[in-house]
């Protein structure tokens, strides 16, 4: 184990600080600050309030990692961080802190793929990911279908949402019903005391015409939002546990029947869930179900590595060593919409140093050694 590659994840997409300390495939340590409280009197996230969390969490988050994991930042090999997709703002802040930190330690840094990421994390939980990998991932901002030959190096978009993510019709039904934001743990909870089959609401692009991998949620919530208001309209009660669990039906009841599909149609056996929604405790029954009829392998994290942490863009930036990617120049910048066809940003190799035995890019040589000693005596 003391020779597998041991890098710290910054992740800051959105609204959750996170870094993680993992050592090949090991997680040494998660430490998350989250500003979804301050976010959740408007109803959503906002960019410039995240942003300005992250700054402030930063420092603290990466030192109470560093020490759950009983590790000093000098012992690193790598410094990941999450180079998009994600809020622009929220994204710079984690990449600016991950040059700092990678530059003043003199430590190559990765820039990687949020939705990749995501991926590799469940290799901290349920080992070296088979290849290729199906993944299906769902969020407050994604919904797709991925093919993962090599998470390093190869990640194919097989679908995606054609309009709202499932994370996000799962907040705009919940603020329908009033039931405040994040609306995912909330509806699945009242679900549990619902009928899923009391109401009859739309499955999106299910037709034998419609793209087979492809996602839409948009007309869903609205056919939810026109049934609470009719209901509204007429002095009626409306039965918010039963449209929680029928709601929820719906959405899980595509999401799983594409994804098992997908597997099928390209003799993949194995299915990855992961996203915020991975969390969500009939996606996770649902998909058992259905991959155990026709003999497909379900992975899913736990629901704490579901939702966005540093530990999985350190889980990717630890691969990125092993494998001996390339790591990135110190001209990285955050891209809100960084294709997850780019697992990684490699950098163009300027000088060459040895990691792990890797050939690593690197172009600091002019480091001020009393500067990292103030930094990391």
């Amino acid at each position: 184990m003391a020779d597998e590659p041991l890098v710290l994840g910054i992740e800051t997409s959105c609204d959750e600080t996170g870094v993680g300390v993992v050592r090949g495939t090991t997680l040494l340590a998660d430490a998350i600050a989250s500003s979804v409280d301050t976010h959740a009197r408007f109803g959503g996230v906002v960019p410039e309030i995240a942003s300005r969390a992250h700054l402030e969490a930063m420092v603290p988050t990466i030192e109470r990692a560093l020490k759950d994991a009983g590790v000093s930042a000098r012992d690193l090999d790598g410094i990941a961080v999450t180079a998009g997709p994600g809020l622009a703002g929220a994204l710079l802040v984690g990449v600016s802190a991950a040059k700092a930190y990678a530059y003043a330690l003199n430590k190559p840094l990765y820039g990687v793929n949020h939705l990749a990421s995501h991926i590799c994390v469940d290799q901290l939980e349920h080992g070296p990911l088979p290849e290729p990998t199906m993944a299906l991932l769902v969020s407050g901002g994604h919904s797709s279908l991925l093919l993962a030959p090599d998470i390093t190096s190869d990640v194919r978009p097989m679908g995606a949402t054609i309009d709202d993510a499932a994370g996000e019709a799962f907040d705009k039904i919940a603020r329908v019903l009033d039931l405040g934001f994040p609306g995912g743990p909330v509806i699945d909870r009242l679900a549990r005391e619902g009928d899923p089959a009391a109401i009859a609401f739309p499955r999106g692009l299910t037709g034998s015409r419609d793209a087979a991998y492809d996602f839409s949620f948009s007309g869903l919530k609205t056919s939810v939002a026109r049934w609470i208001e009719a209901k509204r309209a007429a002095g009626e009660d409306v039965p918010v546990r039963d449209v929680a669990a029928s709601f929820q039906e719906a959405v899980v009841d595509v999401l799983t029947r594409k994804a098992v599909r997908a597997c099928q149609d390209q003799g993949v056996d194995h299915l990855m869930i992961g996203g915020g929604v991975a969390a969500n405790s009939r996606l996770r029954a649902l998909a058992q179900e259905r991959c155990e009829r026709v003999g497909i392998r379900l992975r899913v994290p736990r629901p704490g590595l579901c939702t966005d942490n540093g530990a999985m863009v350190a889980a990717l930036g630890a691969e990125m060593v092993a494998r001996g990617r390339p790591a990135s120049d110190w001209d990285l910048s955050a891209d809100s919409s960084l294709p997850v066809t780019d697992p990684h940003v490699p950098g163009r190799a300027h000088g060459q140093d040895q990691v792990h035995g890797q050939d690593q890019v690197h172009d600091h040589d002019h480091v001020h050694e009393i500067s990292k000693d103030n930094l990391y005596s």
